[in-house]
């Protein structure tokens, strides 16, 4: 049966107010490398200025608008600071489109193409369910550059850039919405993808009664061919207008991107890295670690190789089945990390997997009954 032909994640299109402090974060907290920047020419044709950061694998286009007409603008105009277009390397474009046509995708413009030398790019770029997001496809045949009117910045995007914290590509993508049938359906119908997994969780399964809570139902998709994954959740009741995602979707003002997540091979030693950069991440509750070894005894997990005090120490939650295990930390949301509304509710992950494909929402349960274990028990 014939794929869309996705070879993996190329890149991701950030939006934001304020290029500088954008700058600042991926370079001086997280050690993204600038590869390449919108020449001249393209920034007066465009409206935005855009800088692309890299590390490994990962890059990150981030645009700022220059005018009101600009692409930029008009989506800052309808949500804070987000992602606005998530963007795949595919093996023939001509294909991707014929597949994507077939099942009824809809093509916002007519293939762009470029040549780099001897190097040819082509893309385009389709409509998605995800509200403003776009999702790009891109052929990369020897083209060296990020994009047309892109130029290199010196270190070179074609590279890997080495991060000190050892990210190395996207892991995968997690998107909210206030009903995901519609987004999971164009998953499986438009792009051909495959459900991977399927969790529903909430506050109540915990401590029924309880006068407020917060829930939600996720579905996993997924490119078999790839491997390419998209997380979708959308709020489940009772309390709906509590959920974390209804509340995500309020301040994105409609469904997106909530956060990106980024592999690393040792995650001890980049978050202890990372804490000291003055990367500021969620904290967990001291009663999560209290039950974390039986609830990896009943998780069957028994081969942990890290120590169990050096998590509890960086706050790395553990999550998986059958002594394959995933080890995650999330970032503070932009909002919260700049204490402004227009930052937006988007946050980052760091992952590593030691045979576990999971998304670690076993953590959330976990999270949750400690929770609830340390208000019974009075504890702080």
């Amino acid at each position: 049966m014939s794929n869309i032909g996705i070879l993996g994640y190329d890149s991701f299109h950030f939006v934001v107010e304020d290029l500088e402090r954008s700058r600042a974060f991926y370079t001086q907290k997280l050690d993204f490398k600038e590869v390449a920047r919108a020449s001249e020419e393209l920034v007066q044709r465009s409206g935005q200025q855009s800088v692309v950061f890299g590390a490994g694998d990962a890059r990150v286009c981030v645009s700022t608008p220059l005018n009101q007409s600009s692409k930029a603008a008009r989506y800052l105009k309808r949500h804070p600071a987000g992602v606005m277009s998530l963007s795949f390397r595919v093996k023939n474009l001509n294909e991707t489109i014929a597949f994507l046509e077939q099942r009824g995708g809809t093509l916002m413009a007519e293939p762009l193409e470029d040549k780099d030398g001897a190097g040819t790019y082509r893309s385009v770029e389709i409509a998605t369910p995800l509200g403003d997001v776009r999702f790009r496809f891109v052929e990369r045949s020897d083209y060296r550059a990020f994009a047309p009117g892109f130029v290199d910045s010196g270190v070179g995007n074609a590279g890997r850039p080495e991060n000190l914290y050892g990210i190395q590509n996207v892991d995968h993508v997690t998107s909210n919405g206030l009903t995901m049938q519609p987004i999971i359906g164009w998953y499986k119908e438009v792009l051909g993808f495959e459900p991977f997994w399927e969790i529903s969780f909430h506050t109540q399964d915990v401590a029924s009664g309880r006068a407020s809570g917060s829930g939600l139902r996720s579905i996993v998709m997924w490119d078999p061919a790839s491997g390419v994954k998209f997380a979708t959740n959308e709020p489940l009741r009772p309390h709906f207008k509590d959920s974390q995602i209804t509340k995500f979707v309020e301040e994105n003002q409609g469904n997106g991107v909530q956060h990106v997540a980024f592999a690393v091979k040792n995650i001890i030693w980049s978050v202890e890295e990372l804490h000291r950069r003055g990367v500021e991440f969620l904290s967990t509750p001291p009663e999560y670690y209290r039950y974390l070894p039986e609830r990896l005894a009943k998780l069957g997990i028994h081969n942990v190789k890290e120590e169990l005090k050096e998590l509890e120490r960086l706050q790395i939650l553990v999550d998986g089945a059958s002594d394959k295990y995933m080890l995650q930390i999330f970032m503070r949301e932009a909002s919260i990390m700049y204490d402004e509304t227009r930052a937006g509710p988007f946050f980052y992950e760091i992952i590593q997997r030691a045979g576990d494909q999971g998304f670690g929402y076993g953590n959330f349960r976990a999270l949750f009954e400690s929770i609830e274990r340390a208000q019974s028990e009075g504890t702080p």
